[in-house]
């Protein structure tokens, strides 16, 4: 039995509730160009220029602690970039094994090896913060007061899944998340539907570093300042792929 699809579901269902989770905790100011993930379909303009993106992602947010846990965005971030991430390199990983271009195999490599790295960092960062693992995503979970400071008051050690667990899981997942492992696993012609994927996958990293650029902790901010400056760049040039081998 193929479990492949599965695993790749999963990682989906995964990344696609934190994201719409931390997207109620961003502040409203938040563009909404740097988070729709409408697929390119041959009309690709999904973003501004990357200098407007990297411009507006890296203006200062205000500050809103009772949407921010009480002052724990760094922990919700983490907690939630982690299975961003991962199912970016579960994209990368399909790309590896599946597309006929090298430019394509070269940018995934690129994505996995930079984003495995930031993993690693973030979890080495919770433990030293938080004295604990990182919590393991769970489809609901931040939804409701866990992650907005009651009852637990935002402490990161006592994150659990909402008593409605699923809330997140529909309306909005594909349209936020811009990601479906398992379509992509199946496309016909892999490189395009990878990019129709992959950027609006970056356009939602992209908001969600907006989350952390004004962290107290420089550790937090230069990892939200690289996310930006690296996704942005990767976004033009996927962007200029698909211009130029599908117009």
């Amino acid at each position: 039995m193929n479990r492949k699809p599965l695993i790749y579901g999963i990682l989906g269902l995964l990344a696609c509730s934190a994201v719409t989770a931390l997207a109620m905790l961003l502040p409203a100011k938040t563009s909404p160009q740097t988070a729709t993930a409408t697929p390119l379909a041959g009309r690709i303009n999904p973003v501004e220029s990357p200098t407007a993106i990297l411009a507006q992602a890296t203006s200062p947010v205000p500050f809103r602690p009772r949407m921010m846990g009480m002052g724990h965005s760094d922990s919700h971030f983490i907690v939630m970039m982690i299975p961003h991430h991962e199912g970016a390199i579960a994209m990368a990983d399909l790309a590896l094994s599946r597309s006929k271009r090298s430019e394509i195999k070269q940018l995934a490599q690129a994505i996995k090896t930079t984003q495995t790295q930031e993993i690693e960092q973030m979890r080495t960062w919770y433990k030293q913060w938080y004295g604990a693992d990182v919590p393991t995503w769970q489809p609901g979970m931040g939804m409701g007061r866990g992650m907005m400071g009651n009852p637990n008051n935002g402490n990161p050690k006592q994150l659990r899944p909402n008593s409605r667990p699923g809330w997140g899981m529909g309306m909005g997942c594909r349209g936020m998340m811009g990601t479906d492992l398992s379509a992509l696993q199946n496309a016909p012609d892999f490189d395009r539907a990878f990019i129709e994927e992959m950027i609006p996958h970056h356009q939602m990293g992209v908001m969600m570093a907006q989350m952390v650029i004004n962290s107290q902790r420089p550790e937090m901010r230069n990892l939200a300042q690289s996310i930006i400056k690296n996704q942005t760049d990767e976004i033009n040039q996927m962007q200029q792929w698909y211009q130029s081998w599908y117009k």
